[in-house]
């Protein structure tokens, strides 16, 4: 199948969707699931290879980027096309998200997204639950119900929406002790993919004909990555202890070579450092001296005003003409150990991207280089990801950076499954070691250890004395019922045409047990049903039989609770985080030119965490979206 085109690996018949009649037993293993791209190559900071998802009943079609940081789905408002935004707006951001036409949109209220504060980004989201399906209408994606979701109305942090792959529940102020699910974990639960585990790359459209960006939920593609020889087969990166920088590897060097200042190799990075694989963000933010190692092998300078190294067209054609090549080096530990590394080379034209509004006022090319002040900084974007290939396993808490593969079989798809820790306990053909390497990840199409032929002959033998003494059975209850029937005959049938039952009709039976009364000739009876171990039904299931939560001005939606503990080895929740807002109340003469407000369901309050990941709630008038880009939002911050 070519890339692009929707293949969810036959997830209805695996699951029958969910509460379908139709669903399988739940020990049935689900096949992973690979996300439809849009085929649209987008963004203001770009190219970017996009996803489709639907958003809410009635379903409305959006293109997303991947965010491996985020645990929750952002899609953009209409508010997020300010006047002075170019007239394709809605259309360039992935279409934008009304929520008043959703069937089952369920407000919260208004927090901080909390990823990437650590690159100076505070950006808000209009939060709340509605149903999230991946792919296009009509491609039979996996759905989830009462997902979280972020209406966001930004332009400097991502242009288009995201969908979040970080499987960890988000703890709202709104929801004491009540953790809000994942769209990953919702995935796993409702048994549409087999792992809390997934796979990605960026996409390449300066390799062969432009190769699309790769997303797989509960497995990986083994056709988009390949393993150099002289790397270690098996090996992996463990999460580090801040789930919030989870996905950290070790840059042991960078290196260049065919640049401006130089034929031969430069080492553009000396000494190691730490960095976070982020696909949020499209840049590489490095360490000051390294910047300006590039700058110097590249003849980049760097734009105070955008905060961004812009190319003319001079330097352009000069550096295409180069085709310099970038190598970073990637190791689990520094200094490196037992040969632990892996390198993955990149051409210039993985640098080569496109800026426009609001950074520019026309498209402008750009460096993805960004200056970092502190190591919390060092990230590893989208740009990365472009000829990096990632897997993660948070069953395992360990993932894995593979370079790309490029050749005509790139796009002939190879999924292989990531089986959970559970299934994979109770997998005789599992080897039981890490799930994130081709050579040990458990796979459905494992091969099994075969029976002895002395063990096929004994079944055999046995089977064959089985059904001989059944059939001598029944040949000596035929000729006793004949014989009985004959001494019987005459005798009887009087009796029984004058014998009138006292057995209770099935109404009759009915009207003991309490149920409502059936006709006589029904011949079922009526029998309490049983109540399955910890669930109850109310309005829909409550997992696990945790107290029920009622949403304000909803009636009876219950809320879909993470499971304790995961039962993954997952700890630590992703809180909504929030900060005192500044806001600018309006004289009683001042006359209010933006758009309308953002609404939330508790008129005068914002809800927010404090800095010690407390929850709290400060009383004051709630934020509202501007239609003028702000100083802090990336031309000018």
């Amino acid at each position: 199948m070519g890339v692009g085109s929707p293949r969810f690996l036959n997830w209805r018949e695996q699951t029958g969707g969910r509460n379908s009649p139709g669903r399988r037993a739940e020990n049935k293993t689900a096949a992973p699931v690979s996300v439809s791209v849009s085929q649209y190559w987008e963004g203001n900071d770009g190219p970017w290879s996009s996803f489709a998802i639907q958003v809410g009943k009635q379903a409305q079609d959006l293109r997303v980027f991947p965010s491996t940081a985020s645990p929750n789905t952002w899609v953009v408002y209409g508010e997020g096309c300010p006047r002075d935004a170019p007239s394709n707006c809605a259309d360039s951001r992935g279409g934008t998200f009304n929520k008043n036409s959703s069937l089952t949109w369920i407000p919260n209220s208004i927090f901080e997204l909390g990823v990437e504060e650590n690159l100076d980004y505070d950006v808000f989201g209009d939060f709340g639950f509605d149903t999230v399906t991946l792919g296009w209408q009509g491609s039979n994606g996996p759905s989830v119900e009462h997902s979280v979701v972020a209406g966001i109305a930004d332009t400097t942090l991502t242009w288009l929406g995201v969908l979040g792959l970080n499987p960890r529940p988000t703890n709202f102020s709104t929801f004491p002790n009540s953790p809000q699910p994942s769209l990953v974990q919702l995935l796993k639960t409702q048994n549409s993919i087999p792992s809390l585990s997934w796979a990605y790359t960026a996409g390449a459209p300066y390799r062969l004909n432009k190769v699309f960006g790769s997303l797989t939920l509960g497995g990986y593609d083994q056709a988009r990555f390949s393993r150099p020889s002289g790397a270690a087969q098996d090996l992996t990166f463990p999460f580090y202890t801040d789930i919030s920088r989870d996905l950290l590897v070790g840059i042991s060097s960078i290196k260049t070579s065919n640049t401006t200042s130089s034929e031969s190799e430069s080492v553009l990075l000396k000494d190691g450092i730490f960095a976070l694989i982020d696909s949020t963000v499209p840049h590489l933010w490095l360490p000051q001296s390294v910047c300006e190692a590039f700058e110097d092998a590249f003849g980049l300078t760097w734009n105070s005003t955008s905060e961004l190294y812009t190319l003319n067209a001079t330097q352009h054609s000069t550096l295409s003409k180069l085709n310099p090549s970038v190598t970073f080096e990637l190791s689990p530990e520094l200094p490196i150990s037992g040969g632990n590394s892996i390198s993955i080379a990149f051409p210039y034209s993985a640098f080569d991207l496109n800026v426009s509004w609001p950074y520019a006022k026309d498209t402008t090319r750009y460096f993805p280089l960004k200056r970092a002040s502190n190591d919390t900084q060092y990230t590893l974007g989208r740009t990365f990801l472009q000829e990096a290939y990632l897997i993660a396993d948070y069953e395992r808490q360990n993932f894995s950076v593979w370079p790309c593969r490029w050749d005509p079989d790139t796009t002939n798809e190879n999924i292989i499954p990531i089986l959970s820790k559970d299934a994979q306990t109770n997998n005789s053909n599992s080897d039981g070691k890490d799930g994130n390497n081709s050579n040990s990840h458990s796979s459905q199409s494992s091969s099994s250890h075969g029976l002895s032929a002395g063990a096929i002959a004994g079944i055999v033998i046995g089977a064959v004395a089985i059904i001989a003494a059944i059939a001598a059975w029944l040949f000596w209850r035929r000729r006793k019922s004949k014989s009985e029937a004959s001494e019987l005959e005459g005798n009887q049938v009087n009796v029984a045409r004058a014998h009138k039952s006292t057995t209770p009709t099935p109404a009759e039976a009915s009207q003991d047990l309490g149920v409502v009364e059936a006709p006589t000739n029904d011949r079922q009876f009526a029998h309490p049903q049983d109540e399955v171990q910890g669930f109850k039904l109310a309005h829909g299931g409550e997992l696990d039989s945790s107290p029920r939560h009622e949403l304000v001005g909803q009636d009876g939606f219950p809320l879909y609770n993470a499971q304790k503990g995961w039962g993954t080895g997952i700890e630590g929740l992703y809180e909504a985080d929030g900060r005192n807002i500044s806001i600018h109340e309006a004289d009683a003469g001042e006359k209010a030119t933006g758009p309308q407000e953002m609404p939330t369901p508790y008129t005068g309050l914002v809800q927010k965490f404090t800095h010690d990941q407390t929850p709290a709630a400060t009383a004051g008038p709630v934020p509202v979206w501007s239609d003028t880009p702000s100083e802090s939002a990336g031309v000018d911050r």
